[in-house]
């Protein structure tokens, strides 16, 4: 007989997306460090190594030719330039993961979560992290103390904008405690996973338990 523990299914690809400062890669170390069927999504990008950098394992280092080639091939779940720099998103190692049940997080802003919505379809799960308030944002932001006033100001500008999509995902978590948001963003994670049309192996598992093969 099937064991239900062993049914088959599609992997996922959880997005999370924030204004900078509302915790987002704090919650995603977290959620990389206590889900083993979890990784993070490689980007490929066009721009030099920094210092430690591995490729392969931080980004997919390529050059422009080879970026615009892979444009051409539709070969990107999604892609954008920044600052003369070009990132994206390959289909195969995403596609490879879902096929094998492993699932995918994704750390990208609305508007790469809308290509990707365009082109996942259901595989896709967004989550909008939001800060309890805008004067905690800010507080988080000095707090850090890696961007001088200027650049803080300047993503707080930001905030308001990037807080107004909130409404295009499927989830809203306001991190008020670090941990609490990440029980929260795992019993997400949990409950689509259950979903029945990701688990392809279900319908094999009822039609033993009806005795449908015997």
């Amino acid at each position: 007989m099937s064991d239900p523990k062993n049914i088959k299914r599609r992997g996922l690809m959880l997005v999370l997306s924030s204004p900078s400062g509302a915790g987002k890669t704090t919650i995603s170390r977290e959620l990389l460090k206590r889900e083993p069927d979890l990784s993070m999504s490689v980007s490929a990008t066009t721009r030099e190594p920094r210092t430690g950098e591995i490729d392969g394992k931080d980004y997919f280092f390529i050059s422009k030719e080879k970026f615009h080639q892979m444009v051409e091939n539709d070969e990107f779940l999604e892609h954008a330039t920044v600052f003369e720099n070009s990132y994206g998103t390959p289909r195969g190692p995403v596609e490879a993961a879902l096929s094998a049940g492993k699932d995918v997080l994704f750390d990208v802003d609305w508007q790469g979560t809308q290509q990707l919505r365009d082109r996942a379809k259901n595989d896709l799960v967004s989550i909008f992290i939001l800060p309890p308030s805008k004067e905690e944002l800010e507080n988080r932001l000095r707090t850090r103390a890696q961007d001088p006033d200027d650049v803080i100001s300047k993503r707080m500008a930001k905030a308001s904008g990037e807080m107004s999509h909130y409404d295009e995902y499927n989830y809203i978590v306001v991190n008020v405690d670090v941990e609490d948001s990440v029980h929260e963003v795992q019993s997400i994670l949990t409950a689509e996973r259950l979903r029945k049309d990701r688990r392809e192996g279900l319908h094999g598992f009822v039609r033993v338990l009806c005795g449908d093969d015997e």
